[in-house]
Parts: C-alpha cells; sequence; structure tokens
C-alpha cells in the first residue's frame, strides 16, 4: 500500500512539474513576441532591467513572507551568483538584442536546441546524466523543432540575420547554466528563494547597463511601452520563473529541459496569432513531435 502511495504521489510530482514548466515556457514565448514587436521603442538593456526591476519588487514582497533561512544567503551564495549572471544579467538583455535582427518565430525555433545543451552541461558540470528516455524525448523534440523550422517561411535557410540568430543561440546557453545551477540551488532553498535572489543580484548590473544604453539608445515611452513592461515584469519576470524552477526542482534540469521545447510550439502559435506569421502543417506536425516527446521523457527513468 505504501509502495503504491509512493508511486502516485511521484507521479502527481511529476504531472505537477509538467504544468509547471510548460506555464513558464508560453509566459516566455509571450515574453518573444513583446521583445520583437518592441524593438523599436526600447533597447534591450533598458527592456531587461524594467523587467527585473518590477519582478525584484514583487518577488522581494513574496519572499518576506518565508522562513528567515530563506530570506538569507547561504553556503549556496555564490550558485546564487551564477544564476544571477547567466539567468538575469546576461541571458535576458542578450535574448532581447537577438530579437532586434532575428524574428521572434526564429528565436523560439532556436530554443529548441535548450534539452540537448542542458542535458550536455548537467553531465559536465554535476554529473548528472540524461537518463535514455530523456535522451529520446530530447530528440523527439529537436525533431519536431526541425519540422517546425522546415516548414516555416522564417526557415534556416531564409533567416535575416546570422548575427541574431547566434546571439538568441548564445542566451539559450546562457539559460541551460542558469537551468543547471538553478537545480544545486534548490537542493538547500525554495524555488521562490532561489528566484528572488538570482533576480536581485543580477537587477544591479542591469541598471547600470541600462543607465549606459539610454544615453544611446533613448526609450519613447508610451502607454503601450509601460503596459508591455508590466506585463512582462509581472507574468515572463515572476510567474515564468518561479514556475520554472518549481519545475526543476521536481523533474530535474535535464527533464524540465525536455519541456522548453514547447517554446517553439507556443512562439509560433503566438507569432501567427499577433504577429500574422505563418502557421501550416509543419507546425503542426512538429508540434506533435514536441508535446509526445516531453509527455515520453517525463514518465519517469527508463
Amino acid at each position: 500500500m505504501g509502495s503504491t502511495d509512493g508511486h502516485t504521489h511521484q507521479r502527481l510530482g511529476r504531472l505537477g512539474g509538467i504544468a509547471l514548466v510548460n506555464l513558464a515556457t508560453l509566459t516566455w514565448a509571450t515574453n518573444m513576441v513583446l521583445a520583437r514587436w518592441l524593438r523599436d521603442d526600447v533597447g534591450p538593456l533598458a527592456l531587461s532591467a524594467a523587467r527585473y526591476a518590477i519582478a525584484s519588487l514583487l518577488l522581494a514582497g513574496l519572499l518576506q513572507r518565508r522562513p528567515p533561512t530563506e530570506r538569507h544567503l547561504g553556503r549556496d551564495r555564490w550558485l546564487l551568483v551564477g544564476m544571477a549572471l547567466s539567468g538575469v544579467a546576461l541571458f535576458t538583455p542578450m535574448l532581447y538584442l537577438g530579437l532586434r535582427f532575428t524574428t521572434a518565430v526564429n528565436a523560439t525555433l532556436i530554443n529548441g536546441l535548450g534539452p540537448l545543451l542542458t542535458g550536455a552541461l548537467a553531465a559536465l558540470l554535476v554529473r548528472e546524466p540524461m537518463s535514455r528516455r530523456q535522451a529520446v524525448g530530447a530528440i523527439a523534440g529537436l525533431i519536431g523543432v526541425i519540422v517546425l523550422t522546415w516548414g516555416s517561411a522564417f526557415s534556416w535557410q531564409t533567416m535575416q540575420s546570422v548575427a541574431g540568430n547566434l546571439m538568441v543561440l548564445a542566451a539559450v546557453v546562457l539559460w541551460s547554466l542558469y537551468s543547471v545551477l538553478g537545480r544545486q540551488a534548490m537542493r538547500h532553498r525554495s524555488a521562490l528563494s532561489t528566484t528572488a535572489f538570482s533576480a536581485l543580484l543580477g537587477l544591479p548590473v542591469l541598471l547600470l547597463a541600462a543607465a549606459w544604453e539610454i544615453r544611446v539608445l533613448p526609450v519613447r515611452v508610451s502607454p503601450t511601452l509601460i503596459l508591455a513592461a508590466l506585463y512582462i515584469g509581472v507574468s515572463p519576470g515572476v510567474i515564468g520563473f518561479l514556475s520554472w524552477n518549481a519545475g526543476v526542482r521536481r523533474l530535474g534540469a535535464s527533464g524540465a529541459m525536455v519541456f522548453y521545447n514547447t517554446l517553439p510550439l507556443y512562439g509560433a502559435l503566438l507569432g501567427h496569432l499577433f504577429l500574422g506569421e505563418p502557421v501550416g502543417l509543419s507546425h503542426l506536425i512538429g508540434g506533435m513531435l514536441i508535446v509526445a516527446g516531453g509527455l515520453w521523457a517525463a514518465r519517469g527513468p527508463s
């Protein structure tokens, strides 16, 4: 009986992790669409700083309700600093900079390489090898990304800027590193504490960089920009990060990154709805492969 309850609890934990990481990738897909849409109104550093200024205020308020041990830096401070640098100070500006030169659909498609990169980094840095099931799921998801790319008008052969695509690829590597470090940090603290400290530690770097950028790329302030910045700060900045880190805690870095492949799926759909980019049969087939690969990998170890 106890064994059955344990398996049920484990399965529910995995399902909860699946829901959390999918919520995160959905919010991040909206983030990419908005960043592409706002590229002529605000620079990547200023938008990143606005995002994390809003997110940090909200996260700091939530953190005040946590136990005292959650509100202080501990022995894992260098893990949190690494997360702040990789996932906050570098990842977001690099992504937004890339989106100035390439499309939102291209960016989300490139992000489909995240699971393989995270699995490689997890194995290299923390000896968290990908299981056979996770590897198969990641490969299925990658095939889905290739199908999406091949059938899109914005294919690899017709990408507008190689530089922008390479920037997005660099951002994916940084995010993979953030996920691996987050997995280690959350062995000792909650997802909320981990997310809050990584944002708070990375914010000063972004504010200094944004102050310099505004002198070169002035911000075109408008009600639309303010509302968009508020959304980016609350949804991708707080809800997305908290959901992702909570999902990583349940599924592991490699297991969560398998579902990172849903980002191209959501990105293609949102790009079609809000940017008028086409969605055809290849998107449907690729999306099915992405989802199926994620579900297969999340069933547990082979």
